[in-house]
């Protein structure tokens, strides 16, 4: 049973992953470990599922709080005995370690008043994961035989959420623009504060 959260955003948070209906006692005791008592200040919630050999279903929270954002992940998982498992991780990270936040705004009709948002992607990075994608070298002879190696970019990719209007609907969409906004206000502050300005 989920014991009720008496804090708006905790109230909103337990909802919203109730909503989604996927294992919602293990996302929530996950979520409460993590936070370890803090209350969260903004949250997302984005449930995903995709269809491969099977069914695969994945959740992810973003709860940020006065001092971290915590980071809740839950996947399907398969037993040996093929009995149904899930896996659930958590981090969190402090404010002031979360080095880049880029938001990726999609509107329609661009032209009408700056247009109408129909998707936003929350790209976050502090440093613990990097995608590095590879390509052979290439060289400048068209006449060159010679193994130039390889040459590649190493991008931060520690987690991205897009959320879309036509698949989430307004009000995930609004949540996460309310979350993208209060992430930049936090991250902001806690630079001003890291450079003694504040």
């Amino acid at each position: 049973m989920i014991a009720p959260m008496t804090q708006p955003e905790m109230t909103t948070l337990t909802d919203e992953v109730t909503r989604a209906g996927y294992y919602p006692e293990l996302v929530l005791g996950t979520l409460r470990t993590a936070l370890a008592g803090e209350e969260p200040v903004a949250s997302l919630v984005q449930a995903e599922t995709t269809f491969d050999e099977a069914v695969h279903r994945h959740l992810t929270v973003l709860a940020l709080t006065p001092s971290r954002l915590v980071i809740v992940h839950v996947d399907d998982a398969l037993r040996e005995d093929g009995t149904p498992a899930a896996v659930a991780t958590s981090e969190a990270v402090p404010v002031g370690r979360i080095s880049s936040v880029a938001l990726t705004h999609g509107v329609s009709m661009p032209a009408a008043g700056g247009g109408r948002l129909t998707e936003m992607t929350i790209a976050l990075s502090w440093g613990a994961v990097r995608r590095i994608d590879l390509e052979p070298a290439s060289c400048p002879d068209p006449d060159c035989q010679a193994d130039h190696g390889l040459t590649g970019v190493s991008v931060p990719d520690d987690i991205v959420v897009r959320v879309a209007l036509g698949v989430e609907g307004d009000t995930a969409l609004a949540r996460a623009e309310a979350f993208a906004m209060a992430l930049s206000r936090a991250t902001a502050r806690s630079s001003l504060h890291a450079q003694g300005l504040v």
